[in-house]
Order: structure tokens, then sequence, then C-alpha cells
């Protein structure tokens, strides 16, 4: 691996540092954005108990509101019911554009590394071809192990760029579509708890 990464030159130091970022963006999405911190099972339910046993005090939905990014939006949305059920939507409508932005944290990063790295990995090839067409100027075309050098290392950074990039590309796709999964469900699981709030809906499913 050492010896590929030399072999590649000075751009395989940038293409490297992508490939080590990408991996700590990848892991921490995936700790991060697991269905049960997101969407807790049950606890529309255990809402709805609440408030039907009046206890949804100050302290209750502020601990809510910390406990998960579903409970941020049915929090915010409680705190606001007895204001008719227009008011509560739009609370939680509110509450849910900036909760699905702080799902989609480090996703523009690891697209922009899915783009840079080919790039990275092209400019590379165009420095490896320079020194190429260098050497032939230099020593013309008899020896064939003066132009290995460059086209060697045309072609590692071509390679490495391409490595990184198809995974972020991939993993960019899966989460931004695990976080519209996520915002959907949200949306409604909230909407299930102002219908019943507001007497739209006789019981949680």
């Amino acid at each position: 691996m050492f010896e590929l990464i030399q072999k590649g030159g000075l751009l395989m130091f940038p293409i490297l540092f992508c490939s080590v970022l990408a991996m700590g963006i990848v892991g921490e999405r995936f700790w991060t954005l697991r269905k049960k911190k997101i969407l807790p099972p049950e606890l529309v339910s255990q809402v709805w108990n609440l408030a039907k046993a009046k206890k949804l005090d100050t302290l209750t939905l502020n601990h809510l509101k910390d406990s998960s990014p579903l409970g941020s939006i049915l929090a915010t949305g409680l705190k606001s019911r007895s204001l008719g059920r227009e008011v509560m939507k739009e609370a939680i409508a509110e509450t849910g554009r900036q909760v699905a932005h702080k799902l989609e944290r480090f996703l523009n990063t690891l697209g922009t590394i899915a783009t840079i790295a080919p790039l990275l990995g092209l400019l590379g090839t165009v420095l490896g071809m320079i020194k190429v067409f260098a050497a032939i100027v230099s020593h013309g075309v008899g020896d064939p192990t003066v132009l290995a050098g460059g086209i060697s290392e045309a072609l590692i950074t071509t390679a490495a760029g391409l490595v990184v990039a198809i995974p972020c590309v991939i993993f960019h796709r899966y989460f931004d579509g695990l976080v519209d999964a996520y915002v959907i469900g949200m949306e409604e699981e909230s909407l299930k708890l102002i219908e019943v709030i507001h007497g739209t809906r006789d019981e949680l499913e």
C-alpha cells in the first residue's frame, strides 16, 4: 500500500485524506442514523398516554425534545396544541425542516468528496502524462523504463480517485434516501398525534 502511494505521487496524499474523511463520515452516519434513535418505536403512543393522563408538563416536554429527532418534533407541536390544529401543524412542519437539516449533516461533504476524488485522480493522470512527454523529449522513446514512472503515476492516481469516489457516491445516495424516509416517517407519526389530540382520529393504531 505504501509503495503504491509513493508511486502515485503527491496527489495520492489528498486522495488518501479524502478516503479517511469519507470513512469517518460513513461510520458516523451509520451510528447516528439508526432507526430506533430517529424514530423510537411506540413514542407517539407513550406521548398520547401522557397527554391523556395530563402529565405533559414543561419538564416532560423538554425531556421529550432532547430524546430524539421525532421527540423534538412532537414536543414542539405539543407546546402549541392549545393554539389550534393549524398552528400545531405549522410548528411541527417548521421543526421538521430543522430536524431534516440536522439529519443531512456531513452529506454535502460526502458528496463533495465523491466529486473531487476522481478530479484529483484525473489531475494525477495529467501530471503523470506530462512527466512521460518530458521524458520523451529528454531521452527519446528507446528506454521504456524512463517512461514507466510517469505512466504508473497516471494510472495509480486515476484508480485511487475512482476507488474513493465510487463508494462515496453509493453511500451518499443511500443516506440521502434514508433521511428522506425518516422525514416522511416523522411527518406521519406527528400527524397521527395531531389528529388524535384534536379529535379527528379516534385512537392511535
